[in-house]
């Protein structure tokens, strides 16, 4: 919306009497008096009531920061020696756990020796049975082998000759071919 005075084509002039006054150079004394008062009253007061209390809380303030690392001192020391306290059992334990296993390790290396060589004991003692028995069995088997050649060496000359032939002479020639 437009204003009524422009809409008729006259031109209203600007008041004269405005403008910032601060920027205006007949109230400077006037301002420059004020500001000083304003400046000194603040200034007493900062200097004579809060410059103190600021004082006093950066003094208190300090205070708690050394009585804080006082203590984190403290406990810092306290922790070393709980840490050193902690670490002498751990370290005892670890070294008699490995003590523990070294002898574990060393008997159970002598049961497995003693083990193999009683083993090894058996073994021999079996393989001598073994091949006692199986040298019974080769000379059972031989003497049968020769039992049933001279059988068959009589029962051979018999359907061949006819003839009747004793066990000595058959038992003769068995080992004759054997040996010879």
């Amino acid at each position: 919306m437009q204003d009524a005075a422009t809409t008729s084509g006259t031109v209203q002039p600007e008041p004269q009497g405005g403008g910032f006054p601060p920027f205006k150079a007949e109230t400077f004394p006037s301002q420059l008096f004020w500001l000083t008062i304003t400046f000194g009253f603040l200034f007493i007061v900062l200097w004579r009531f809060a410059g103190p209390r600021i004082r006093s809380v950066l003094e208190e303030r300090r205070g708690k920061i050394r009585d804080e690392l006082k203590t984190a001192e403290q406990h810092r020391r306290s922790a070393e020696t709980a840490s050193a306290a902690y670490q002498a059992p751990l370290v005892e334990a670890r070294e008699r756990a490995r003590a523990i296993s070294e002898e574990t390790r060393q008997q159970l290396y002598r049961e497995v020796e003693r083990a193999k060589t009683e083993a090894d004991s058996e073994a021999n003692d079996e393989t001598a049975k073994a091949q006692a028995r199986l040298a019974e069995l080769q000379a059972q088997a031989k003497r049968n082998i020769a039992d049933v050649a001279q059988g068959a060496v009589v029962d051979i000359v018999h359907r061949l000759t006819g003839e009747t032939i004793s066990a000595e002479e058959a038992a003769a020639a068995v080992r004759n071919a054997v040996h010879g």
